[in-house]
């Protein structure tokens, strides 16, 4: 499958940016098939806040701001990051896991300098 990512702001294409593994694209894909809607991307954003400075928000999103770096997958799949958070993520891999233990999407994010005990933040 080949992979690229569009920086809409000058419609070039990057190396950098999040890769999603064929797992986590189907569960976006049939998440995106429940909602009906073929608008929507997946927008992934680090934002303050958390026990360690920074956390991850993952959303369906119809919005395309200024700058947005976009990656299509198969199926109709796209992953927009905005130009704050494409340094945060740039290398970061996007996967599923559904265990007794844990379900949801995991972020394997290179930049991060350390995390908390829950997962849920970085620095």
């Amino acid at each position: 499958m080949t992979e690229t990512i569009t920086d809409t702001a000058t419609d070039t294409a990057t190396a950098v940016g999040v890769v999603l593994t064929d797992p986590a694209a189907e569960k976006v894909a049939s998440l995106l098939a429940q909602e009906g809607r073929d608008d929507l991307a997946l927008r992934v954003a680090v934002q303050p806040g958390g026990c360690s400075g920074l956390r991850y928000q993952l959303f369906f999103d119809e919005r395309s701001l200024d700058g947005d770096a976009v990656k299509e997958y198969g199926a109709g799949v796209k992953v927009v990051v905005d130009r704050m958070s494409v340094p945060y993520l740039a290398g970061a891999t996007i996967d599923v896991v559904d265990t007794i233990e844990k379900q949801g999407f995991t972020i394997d994010n290179p930049n991060a300098g350390g995390s908390c005990a829950c997962g849920d933040s970085f620095h």
